[in-house]
């Protein structure tokens, strides 16, 4: 007889209603373990897509995203040039807020030269950038269909293509326009700037604006990466790094903070479920004092009795896990930024409640070998 098994179905609609409030507490957690790991897929999205093995910026800069990098236009050239580069492509990266229908839309713009590196890696509909000036690919989250008009700066831009899965650091989503838009985008000044430089007499030629946040190439695969970023950094006024190295500045330069409040929130979240587990624990084993000294009058072994107390935290635990999970897997799509859930995050999670659950059962055990028999016999 499995007197964990009766207990629960005599109490069952109380003991349901514990396990869906504990399953609501252990869905935030998993979903801040989904956040986190979101988090570092959106920042490595936009330096993985050009699919690059070195990445050529400003000297002393770390790189387009850590901080800010603007070199000459025609580095690409030099680069391209490099023994062992089989393709180099300019760069540029921008945030900006713009209007659409009426309300405020924020893009991350990137700004590629079409048929060079540094474009999407996919695009799901529509068709990709043919013309020099005004064409933009959307990614889908920006809800842009193929077509739309879309005012950037003093131009208007028409979504031509759309991509999927690109979104920057800060989980804005990404557009893709030519070097040359996202040039005069970034970089020319406003006409009331423009009148105040001319009338300083630095009037601004349409040689600055051929400038570029990052330069990107690829080896082939006999060229060791390492070896090929400290050749260009010997030309002192530029800073090259590996993709790895551009991997690393920005998980510790962008998620590194994040990383550490998920986690502290996490554990803290986990240590609450665990005192809750041992309340809700050490309270059914107060509504059954009667019949765990009964047990005992009857010669009932205190393994028979610690099994009922540990077998019902853990199938607390584990409906508990299972509603939440549920949950979260149900409702991912409508958190603002990506929540990115992993089986193996699941499983460990999962290991966790466990553990968490015997460990906290030991208060209900505790309570339960201290109940004297005659209790039993009371009135």
């Amino acid at each position: 007889m499995n007197l964990a098994y009766y207990d629960i179905r005599h109490n069952m609609g109380r003991f349901l209603l514990t396990c869906l409030g504990l399953g609501l507490l252990l869905g935030v957690v998993l979903s801040m373990i989904g956040i986190y790991r979101g988090l570092v897929a959106d920042a490595l999205t936009i330096s993985r897509t050009p699919a690059a093995d070195i990445w050529v910026v400003e000297s002393g800069s770390r790189g387009p995203f850590a901080e800010s990098s603007r070199i000459p236009g025609d580095t690409r050239e030099a680069i391209a040039r490099i023994h062992g580069v089989t393709e180099a492509g300019s760069i540029t990266y921008q945030s900006l807020e713009t209007t659409y229908k009426a309300k405020k839309l924020r893009l991350y713009v990137v700004g590629y030269e079409p048929g060079r590196l540094g474009g999407p890696d996919k695009i799901v509909k529509g068709r990709a950038i043919t013309r020099s000036h005004y064409e933009v690919i959307a990614d889908r989250r920006t809800n842009l269909p193929i077509g739309e008009q879309l005012v950037l700066g003093r131009n208007t831009f028409t979504v031509v293509g759309l991509t999927d899965g690109q979104v920057s650091s800060g989980g804005d989503p990404v557009i893709y326009i030519t070097l040359l838009d996202s040039q005069e985008l970034q970089f020319e000044l406003a006409p009331s700037a423009a009148r105040r430089e001319i009338a300083r007499g630095n009037a601004q030629k349409s040689a600055d604006l051929d400038t570029v946040n990052a330069v990107v190439a690829r080896l082939t695969p006999q060229i060791n990466p390492t070896i090929a970023a400290k050749a260009i950094q010997s030309w002192k006024h530029l800073a090259a790094m590996t993709q790895q190295e551009q991997e690393n500045i920005l998980l510790r330069s962008v998620v590194e903070r994040a990383r550490k409040q998920i986690g502290l929130f996490t554990v803290l979240l986990l240590i609450v479920s665990t005192v809750i587990i041992a309340l809700i624990i050490y309270t059914m084993t107060m509504d059954k004092i009667r019949e765990i000294a009964t047990l005992k009058l009857i010669g009932a072994p205190d393994r028979t009795i610690i099994g009922l107390i540990v077998q019902q935290a853990l199938a607390m635990g584990m409906i508990g896990f299972c509603f939440g999970a549920l949950l979260i897997i149900n409702i991912q799509d409508f958190f603002p930024r990506r929540v990115l859930l992993q089986a193996e995050d699941g499983l460990a999670l999962a290991g966790v409640v466990m553990l968490v659950c015997v460990l906290a059962s030991a208060l209900g055990v505790r309570l339960a070998l201290k109940v004297d028999p005659a209790t039993a016999l009371g009135g």
